[in-house]
């Protein structure tokens, strides 16, 4: 597959107004099977480690994400892509997104199904290990729950019993409860079945459990239109959100400031 044909599928999957290049090194590479740079819009991929044009589509996928968002925040943040995590759930759920597209538009598969083997090993895990993790789980939120009330009658710190008796660490607790005390699905597993149990309102729960039961989305998807979702119920336009992350930097940033100057202070009367 040339260099043009790989940036025409990419541009078929969504345009962007900011010309990039797409290069195929024809290199191995033990650390990367690609690149972006931010500053160049240039994608380089390592086109001999990938064996098929399927992985090549893949990579060429991935690395287009990177170029997509750096673009879009470059706009308020000129550090993006350069100074900063790039790999966020917002990429993870972009990159997702676009492979749904590739695979609606015949460019990529991944092909799972057409191995009898690992279509066989797949249903295991879902039935055997996801959902059955997950109904454990959900068990196990409710007899945490049973606790929880019996240390009060009892007048035990809960905490305590969690912390010294149960070894649990707090947060880990907490999520498990919240698993035990809704109606969630434990086909979807128990890292999933905590992102449902986290929506408050019933019918919410309802629409982020069926988004993960539906199958073709990630995680980070999920989240992200759950996020997006929230934000609009709260009528947070872009604006908004950039004042209130602005504000959220300048306090950190003042107390970053105040902490350094408490170590020079420090350091100098040593």
């Amino acid at each position: 597959m040339t260099n043009d044909r790989i940036k025409e599928i990419l541009l078929d999957l969504e345009a962007c107004d900011i010309d990039f290049t797409v290069t195929q090194t024809g290199k191995e590479s033990k650390r990367v099977n690609g690149f972006y740079k931010p500053d160049t819009h240039e994608i380089f991929i390592h086109n001999l480690n990938l064996k098929t044009d399927n992985m090549l589509i893949y990579t060429a996928i991935h690395e287009y994400t990177h170029h997509l968002l750096t673009i879009e925040k470059q706009e308020n943040d000129p550090s993006y892509g350069c100074a900063c995590k790039v790999h966020t759930q917002e990429f993870w759920a972009k990159f997702g997104n676009l492979l749904t597209i590739a695979e609606q538009k015949g460019y990529y598969s991944i092909g799972w199904e057409n191995n009898p083997e690992l279509k066989e090993l797949t249903e295991d895990i879902k039935t055997n290990y996801l959902e059955k993790n997950g109904q454990l789980m959900q068990e196990f939120g409710k007899k945490l729950a049973r606790a929880f009330d019996l240390c009060v009658e009892s007048d035990i710190r809960y905490e305590d019993y969690i912390d010294r008796v149960l070894c649990l660490p707090r947060n880990a607790a907490k999520d498990i409860r919240k698993v035990g005390a809704v109606e969630v699905n434990p086909a979807i597993g128990f890292e999933n079945m905590k992102v449902v149990a986290s929506v408050k309102k019933k019918d919410d729960r309802a629409q982020v459990e069926q988004e993960f039961l539906q199958g073709g989305k990630s995680p980070s998807t999920v989240r992200e239109m759950m996020k997006a979702k929230s934000a609009e119920s709260r009528g947070l336009d872009p604006k908004t959100k950039l004042e209130k992350e602005k504000s959220r930097l300048e306090k950190t940033i003042a107390q970053l400031t105040q902490r350094l100057e408490y170590v020079e202070e420090s350091l100098a009367s040593l």
